[in-house]
C-alpha cells in the first residue's frame, strides 16, 4: 500500500499551520490518499505439495511389489518404472505405501521399498528409520538393524527421537540381547533423552537379567513416576509406587 498527495494549493495554507508542526502534520494526513500498488504474484516454497492421487499411487505401488519375486533387481526395476514418468519423486505416495505394507506385516516388502527410497536420497526421516528398524526386527535381521542404527546414531546424534531409541531397545529385548539394551540406554542418558515407562521396564529387566539389581532399582526409581493408578473396589485410585526409599 503506497500513498500520494492530493492536489492542495499551498497558497491556501495559513502560515500559522506551517509554523505549527503538529497542525502541518495533520494537514499532510488529510491530503494523503491511499494508492494500491500492483505487485507480482507471490510464490511460497513452503506450500504443501499437491498430494492429489497419492493414495491411489500408494495402492498401485503396494500391488506392484506384492506380485514380484524377492530378487532385489526385480523389485528395484519395478520401483524405478513406477517413478519413470514422475516429474519429481512421489514421496507422499511412497510413504503411504510403506504404512500400508507395515499394517499388512509385509516386512520383506517394507525393507525393499524403504531401502530403495533411501538409495534415491528420499525419505531419510526418523519415521522411515523407525519403520525399517521394526521390519528388520520382525524379519530377524538384527545385523542390518545394527548397521542402520549406528549410521543414524553417528549422523543424527543430537536429533534422534525418543521413539527411535525405544524401537532399538525393543528390538534388542525381543532378541534377548541384554548388553545391547544397556548400551543404547547409556546413549539415551548421555544425550539427555528421557525414556518412556515401557522402555524403562525393559532396561530394568535387562539389568536384572545381568545380575545388576542395584542398577535395576536405581533406574526404576529415577525414571518411573512416584505414583501409579490402580483399581480398588471398582474405583481408580492413585497410590505410591514405592512403599519406602529402600524399595
Amino acid at each position: 500500500m503506497g500513498f500520494q498527495f492530493a492536489e492542495f494549493p499551498i497558497s491556501n495554507v495559513p502560515k500559522s499551520w506551517v509554523d505549527n508542526r503538529w497542525a502541518f502534520q495533520k494537514l499532510l494526513r488529510m491530503c494523503r490518499k491511499p494508492v494500491k500498488k500492483v505487485g507480482k504474484n507471490e510464490h511460497h516454497l513452503w506450500k504443501k505439495r499437491d498430494s492429489a492421487g497419492s493414495g491411489q499411487k500408494a495402492l498401485n505401488l503396494v500391488r506392484i511389489v506384492s506380485q514380484l519375486p524377492n530378487e532385489k533387481e526385480a523389485v528395484y526395476g519395478a520401483l524405478d518404472k513406477w517413478t519413470a514418468w514422475e516429474t519429481e519423486f512421489p514421496l507422499i505416495a511412497a510413504a503411504k505405501a510403506l504404512r500400508i505394507l507395515r499394517k499388512r506385516s509385509q516386512w520383506l516388502r517394507v525393507i525393499q521399498v524403504a531401502k530403495w527410497m533411501l538409495s534415491k536420497g528420499q525419505g531419510a526421516t526418523m519415521g522411515t528409520y523407525d519403520t525399517l528398524l521394526l521390519a528388520f526386527d520382525m524379519d530377524n535381521r538384527v545385523d542390518e538393524a545394527e548397521l542402520l542404527w549406528n549410521m543414524v546414531l553417528h549422523t543424527n546424534t543430537r536429533s534422534i527421537s525418543k521413539r527411535l531409541f525405544s524401537r532399538m531397545i525393543s528390538l534388542y529385548d525381543h532378541h534377548n540381547m541384554q548388553e545391547k539394551i544397556i548400551e543404547v540406554f547409556a546413549d539415551m542418558e548421555e544425550l539427555h533423552v528421557r525414556p518412556d515407562e515401557n522402555t524403562v521396564r525393559k532396561v530394568a529387566h535387562a539389568f536384572k537379567e545381568l545380575g545388576l539389581e542395584d542398577k535395576q532399582k536405581l533406574v526404576l526409581r529415577r525414571y518411573l513416576s512416584k505414583w501409579k493408578c490402580i483399581h480398588f473396589n471398582g474405583e481408580r485410585v492413585r497410590v505410591k509406587r514405592f512403599a519406602s526409599d529402600e524399595d
